[in-house]
């Protein structure tokens, strides 16, 4: 792919998704990363920090965030926190008012107030920026991405749902939702240390957290209305012991009898990242990679639909550059289309 380079800055690129987004853009035919903030680590190069980056990135030194906006730059991602980003956004498109943004945190995708403030709460300045927004699940809201200026990029759990279920909302057979059991790697919970993410707490043990309660519960369920759904998911979040992607289990049960498996076949044919297994899919084949594995299991109405993506890629940075090619008219896979491993 031929072409001048993209200039790119990442706020938050010290987080295991700046630290995706650095992995993957260092490859990437068009995207060039000229900044990247970190209060944090201000001032230190880059590939002290990130040691795996070593060779990749020998010029770039991190930035206060201040500092990153004062680079001229086509588009920026807020690989920041839940709270950050909904206040860093009004400050990036005033300074950077025709970058295009796309924003990995939670903050801009839910479009019911009551909902966010339920769900997420605290103080967001800019609610009324949320209709500026694109949901970007590239599968289900492709050309809104292709013509958006700011995208907000999908909760992990959240893609992983909406992969599995999507195409049965489309067809109107989501008419008494369904039940969600998905369990994720340790590097969902971020980079800084906590009691649920420590090794000894999480390495022989099984447990489910925020059970009905969980944040990307009210976006499956706003997107898959979109969709056509007539109920609402009931979504169980776990704790697996292993450090990178989500496995998702959905039951559904259906009025009238219909081939799901042939259903998702169909529907996924012409997506570059999403694959239909004849078996159960598995993580390790899709670790560090965009791809999301999905299979179908049926006995007469039930039906279970399962995922396996990466976290913190197709869960997160690989989405998010995915939806940054989109919205520049890229190949939607550039940078992205690689195999994972077996092991």
């Amino acid at each position: 792919m031929s072409g001048a380079a993209i200039p790119v800055t990442i706020q938050g690129a010290a987080g295991y998704g700046g630290q995706e987004l650095l992995r993957l853009l260092q490859a990437h035919p068009r995207f060039r990363v000229v900044a990247a903030s970190s209060r944090r680590h201000a001032g230190k190069p880059v590939e002290q920090i990130l040691p795996q980056l070593t060779g990749f990135y020998p010029d770039l030194n991190f930035t206060t965030p201040e500092q990153a906006l004062e680079v001229e730059c086509a588009a920026v991602f807020l690989a920041t926190p839940h709270g950050v980003s909904r206040t860093l956004w009004h400050t990036v498109v005033s300074r950077l008012p025709e970058a295009r943004v796309v924003d990995l945190s939670g903050d801009f995708r839910l479009r019911d107030r009551a909902a966010f403030d339920r769900w997420y709460g605290g103080e967001h300045p800019h609610f009324e920026a949320v209709s500026e927004f694109r949901y970007g699940l590239t599968e289900t809201n492709r050309e809104a991405v292709r013509s958006a200026r700011y995208v907000a990029n999908p909760g992990c759990f959240a893609t992983g749902a909406l992969l599995a279920l999507a195409p049965l909302a489309e067809r109107g057979l989501l008419k008494h939702g369904a039940t969600v059991v998905a369990t994720t790697g340790s590097s969902g919970s971020g980079a800084e240390a906590k009691a649920t993410t420590h090794h000894p707490e999480r390495a022989q043990d099984h447990r489910a957290y925020k059970v009905l309660r969980h944040q990307h519960q009210p976006e499956i369920d706003q997107e898959l209305q979109r969709l056509g759904a007539q109920a609402r998911v009931a979504l169980v979040p776990q704790s697996g012991a292993f450090s990178r992607g989500i496995f998702t289990v959905a039951h559904v049960e259906l009025e009238e009898q219909t081939d799901v498996a042939a259903l998702l076949r169909t529907r996924y044919a012409d997506e570059p990242f999403v694959r239909v297994r004849e078996q159960s899919p598995a993580l390790r084949y899709v670790v560090r990679t965009n791809f999301c594995d999905v299979s179908a299991v049926q006995e007469g109405r039930d039906v279970i639909v399962l995922t396996a993506l990466d976290n913190l890629v197709k869960g997160m940075s690989g989405q998010a550059i995915q939806n940054l090619n989109l919205m520049f008219g890229l190949e939607e896979t550039a940078g992205l289309h690689h195999p994972g491993a077996s092991v």
